[in-house]
């Protein structure tokens, strides 16, 4: 069924001295089966929707709707816990989430507390690893001995464990090396292609343009401009006012149009600018 906001505010901090708006009235949809992007400057609000998704946060007004269950302002902890294992979100450097003894146990945590069985939660997190590239000579090691990339890799499959619907990932590639990074990216899109649904917010235009089949532009709160990201990144010389870029391919070609080589449509991507400069 997808997920929508419906005219969200936030406010955090709400009724204290330092209470600050960080969504005013968004409306957004996420269809079921689509990678989509969110991407916006420090500050947009991009963070605070990722945690309106899955319950960490409840709107200040407006709704959040999850497959058809409605997150609102008075919700509580207990009536929505189930869309915490619906909806798996992936923090920044999610490797500071790993605590338990050996890698095994700290995949198999999350299922094991929404009560399946410590044999069927390891089975599950064997696969879950093994999908992430952790082999199981790692399975009864500290995760704390592993590298940093490996202890992401371990926290990105204790979410997976649950086994979500929608994998809701900010900045997960943040500190990575380029390898580091496009495995990670390859594993998401293996999983979109399996037929979950991808949330992305991220930094690198490259991926968005790369990956996501839409995207939802922020700024200071508001969304600013939706579209697929052959439409948005069109609009180049607004992304940089409000300090976000564009992929690199289509800021070559944006110099390129100013020197006067004509474009009917700026390449987002390297396949369409070969094609386009071939006369493909």
């Amino acid at each position: 069924m997808g997920i929508n906001l419906q005219d969200v505010s936030y406010i955090y901090q709400a009724g204290t001295p330092f209470e600050g708006r960080a969504l005013f009235g968004v409306d957004l949809e996420i269809k079921e089966g689509s990678y989509t992007a969110l991407i916006g400057h420090t500050g947009s609000g991009k963070s605070t929707i990722l945690q309106l998704l899955n319950g960490l946060h409840v709107p200040t007004s407006g709704s959040v709707l999850v497959d058809g269950v409605e997150i609102l302002a008075g919700s509580k902890t207990k009536d929505i816990k189930h869309i915490r294992k619906k909806v798996g979100l992936v923090f920044q450097f999610p490797e500071s989430q790993v605590f338990d003894e050996t890698v095994l146990k700290d995949v198999a945590f999350g299922p094991q507390n929404f009560g399946i069985s410590e044999e069927e939660a390891q089975a599950i997190a064997a696969e879950k690893l093994a999908l992430v590239g952790i082999g199981k000579e790692l399975f009864e090691r500290s995760p704390f001995e592993l590298s940093g990339g490996q202890m992401r890799r371990v926290a990105i499959a204790g979410i997976l464990a649950m086994e979500p619907d929608y994998l809701v990932l900010d900045e997960p590639t943040a500190g990575l090396d380029p390898l580091g990074r496009r495995e990670l990216m390859a594993i998401f899109k293996q999983l979109h292609q399996e037929g979950m649904t991808i949330i992305l917010v991220t930094h690198v235009m490259d991926d968005v343009a790369d990956f996501a089949d839409y995207v939802y532009v922020m700024d200071k709160g508001k969304l600013v401009v939706s579209g697929q990201p052959k439409e948005v990144f069109q609009q180049v010389e607004f992304l940089e006012s409000i300090k976000l870029g564009v992929p690199k391919i289509t800021k070559f070609a944006a110099n390129l149009e100013r020197r006067g080589f004509v474009f009917e449509q700026l390449p987002i991507t390297i396949d369409e600018f070969r094609e386009v400069v071939s006369g493909g």
